[in-house]
């Protein structure tokens, strides 16, 4: 018998700003999290969320099953057509959490920087609507959460951080491009996207609010996100949604195929053109489509899944996108944590079929991607959930900055031009970086 759902949380509406302006001001509480919709649209970037001192902190794959036992009980109501979380676990998981949950028997043991999976639960959270211009308070705190808002910001550090190394020399980056080619015309693999990864020294001073607050400016995304967490700081412009889980509704919109978005009309044009018209781009995204719509079979009902946009161009602030989107509706026994594991790690990062590209990447890059490449969002306690995929991404731990970028690696792939486009693609976040 079904359980009877809990009442929704309390609401207190409050005076509209822009999120960072307010999560400046909770920069000395705990757990401090902004998950930001920087670019605004209708449907992608309506909604964001910031939060802090949580009631709970859960680390490891075992903290997934708290969530998945608070999950099991009877969801929360929530107030319709405001922003969707009011409350329930948000975090990140890594990149290389995802060897457990495609099962594999062997993964790599690369040293890691951080936690694999962190999430916290937020009884509290302040919801904004960017359509409507509104804010709310959801939770039982809301009065300690207002007067916090209303302090003076912190006055913010330094942004800037030089002297980057990747873990590629530009030729040796060709060269596991060159490999990976081998590998799939030998048909080990059907694609594979190959990384390299940028590190520096954090020098005294450094803010990692104040290079978020750049960042979101030079390169504005949906799926932004800013976390401050012990040991762990992480700055996201995500333009990639993994899944979306809305009653028993999903969405995925995987991004493959990537052109640089310039300031002469005509050359934009002509770019925009080339990408729309790249058998080798084109192929690339209706891979992953295939390889996310065999992921969500596995707890969709029988027949829901759908391809409602395939190969759509989306453009940001440095880059256009050809994004796909899958659909499909969950099973009655699956909650946003089983839909979670179901395509963790999304496909466009990974490659196919999925554990053998993930070993090939493994091979090539000879280190742990870490949050790059994970999910940073949220579960409610409603059921819904929202996860990005962590590109544009930099995460500053151990006392060093990690910035990185790749692409899919496919049959038609030249070496040169995929190291060419995996500095298009981190071109604006070490502009953030700079003076």
């Amino acid at each position: 018998m079904p359980q009877r759902p809990q009442p929704a949380p309390a609401i207190t509406e409050i005076a509209y700003l822009e999120p960072a302006l307010y999560a400046a001001r909770l920069r000395d509480q705990q757990h401090v999290l902004l998950l930001e919709s920087v670019m605004r649209h209708e449907h992608l970037g309506r909604w964001s969320f910031l939060a802090c001192n949580p009631s709970e902190t859960l680390r490891g794959l075992e903290s997934l099953e708290v969530i998945r036992n608070h999950l099991a009980t009877a969801p929360t109501s929530m107030h319709p057509g405001l922003p969707p979380f009011q409350g329930g676990y948000a975090g990140y998981i890594s990149y290389d959490a995802g060897w457990a949950f495609q099962g594999a028997q062997h993964p790599p043991q690369f040293k890691a920087l951080c936690p694999n999976i962190a999430f916290n639960r937020y009884d509290t959270v302040v919801g904004f609507d960017h359509m409507q211009e509104r804010s709310f308070i959801f939770g039982t705190d809301a009065a300690n959460l207002e007067k916090l808002l209303k302090r003076k910001a912190n006055t913010e550090g330094s942004a800037t951080i030089e002297n980057w190394h990747s873990n590629f020399t530009k030729d040796a980056y060709e060269k596991a491009v060159a490999r990976t080619v081998e590998y799939i015309l030998a048909g080990d693999i059907f694609q594979a996207n190959i990384t390299q990864c940028f590190a520096a020294e954090i020098p005294p001073g450094f803010d990692a609010f104040a290079f978020y607050q750049r960042l979101r400016q030079k390169n504005p995304a949906p799926f932004a996100a800013y976390l401050d967490f012990p040991g762990v700081a992480i700055a996201s412009s995500s333009p990639e949604r993994l899944v979306k889980m809305v009653g028993r509704q999903l969405e995925a919109r995987p991004i493959k195929g990537t052109r640089p978005r310039v300031d002469d009309v005509a050359r934009n044009a002509a770019l925009i053109a080339e990408l729309q018209s790249s058998r080798k781009d084109r192929a690339e995204n209706v891979m992953i489509v295939d390889l996310l719509r065999n992921d969500l079979s596995r707890i969709a009902k029988p027949g829901s899944v759908t391809v409602p946009v395939l190969c759509g161009l989306e453009s940001y602030a440095n880059v256009h996108h050809l994004v796909s989107v899958v659909a499909a509706e969950a099973r009655d026994n699956m909650n946003a944590l089983d839909v979670l594991q179901s395509v963790f790690p999304g496909g466009s990062i990974t490659g196919a079929p999925k554990i053998r590209a993930m070993e090939v990447i493994a091979e090539m890059e000879q280190q742990a991607r870490g949050i790059y490449c994970g999910s940073i969002g949220w579960m409610g306690f409603n059921g819904h959930a929202d996860f990005n995929i962590a590109i544009r991404t930099a995460v500053f731990a151990q006392g060093k900055a990690y910035v990185q970028s790749g692409g899919g690696i496919t049959a038609r792939s030249n070496p040169t031009a995929e190291y060419e486009e995996s500095l298009t693609k981190i071109s604006n976040i070490m502009k953030a970086f700079q003076t």
